[in-house]
């Protein structure tokens, strides 16, 4: 079992690292897309698949990490390795404020919570024009001479995603992770046995929503630019569909989901005006005929509960 985890550890990392060498320039920035919106929906899953929490305005934090390193490299002309890792650093900071005021509630309310926390951070993006350039975004990104080139950015993106993807890896599959399957799957019952709920939830909420802002702020190098859209509710919608197409109880399952979702996305959009209607066509039949996620077809994940939600006891 081991062997065979290392050996498809190690080809996949072998096909990551050769795309650059042989792709046009357009399937490049699509793997690059990928990779990106691969991350953030692995972050996501940290609330959704295993802490069990529905974030609607996880974007924000996207959002904060995209505008954090845009405005300190174009306008405060902060060095490029200090202004991508502030951003995973000020989402955690908003995450925690955040976080602090929205564990207090579950379920549902829980959820609105965080999308009206969402749609605060993009009013503030859409309206600030003096910083945030409003809703004309924040164009002209300046990115190091050494990632300007498409296949260099591409190398730089797998480097933080497996690295970044390693340690949630081992964060979900440590004590840690464990405690937030117990806390998913009986959160009265955990504080009985001694965990403090509240906290490790926080921590998750905190963890994922770093996570969420260095994603972000690899997009906005990639998009060179950062948007009020990052931040929206439509954003929060579009990677709680990645997590939920791929799989939320297979650790690789969002990011299956953000491939599949991103690819459909391409293709669809090249051959159709509507595209929205076989998009959401295409998407609904996905989740109809795989409702625990594409990666069910695979593999059952370790973490998957012994009920899907809502189903009776």
């Amino acid at each position: 079992m081991v062997l065979a985890r290392r050996t498809a550890v190690a080809t996949a990392a072998a096909v990551l690292l050769a795309v650059p060498l042989g792709l046009p320039k357009f399937y490049l920035l699509l793997a690059t897309e990928i990779l990106i919106m691969g991350l953030f929906a692995m972050a996501f899953n940290l609330l959704l698949g295993y802490a069990g929490m529905v974030s609607f305005g996880h974007a924000a934090f996207y959002g904060v990490g995209a505008y954090t390193c845009g405005l300190l490299l174009k306008k405060a002309d902060v060095p490029f390795a200090m202004s991508f890792l502030a951003a995973p650093v000020v989402a955690a900071a908003v995450a925690l404020l955040f976080g602090l005021l929205c564990i207090r509630l579950t379920r549902i309310y829980f959820s609105m919570l965080t999308l009206a926390f969402s749609q605060i951070v993009w009013a503030i993006a859409f309206k600030w024009y003096s910083l945030t350039g409003g809703d004309n975004g924040l164009i002209g990104i300046p990115v190091p001479s050494a990632l300007a080139d498409p296949r260099a950015l591409y190398l730089f993106t797998v480097a933080i995603v497996v690295l970044v993807g390693g340690l949630l890896w081992r964060l979900v599959n440590a004590p840690f992770g464990r405690t937030l399957l117990a806390v998913r799957e009986n959160a009265e019952r955990a504080e009985f046995v001694g965990i403090h709920v509240r906290r490790v939830q926080l921590a998750a909420f905190v963890i994922s929503g770093a996570v969420s802002g260095l994603a972000g702020a690899l997009f906005s190098l990639f998009s060179r630019g950062a948007f009020p859209d990052y931040a929206y509710w439509t954003k929060s919608a579009e990677v709680l569909l990645m997590t939920l197409l791929g799989g939320p109880y297979v650790f690789l399952g969002p990011a299956l989901g953000a491939a599949i979702l991103i690819a459909l996305n391409s293709v669809v959009t090249s051959f159709t005006e509507y595209w929205p209607v076989v998009l959401g066509t295409v998407l609904l039949v996905l989740i109809y005929v795989f409702p625990g996620g594409v990666t069910r077809l695979f593999l059952v994940g370790p973490t998957a509960p012994a009920r899907a939600p809502g189903e009776p006891r």
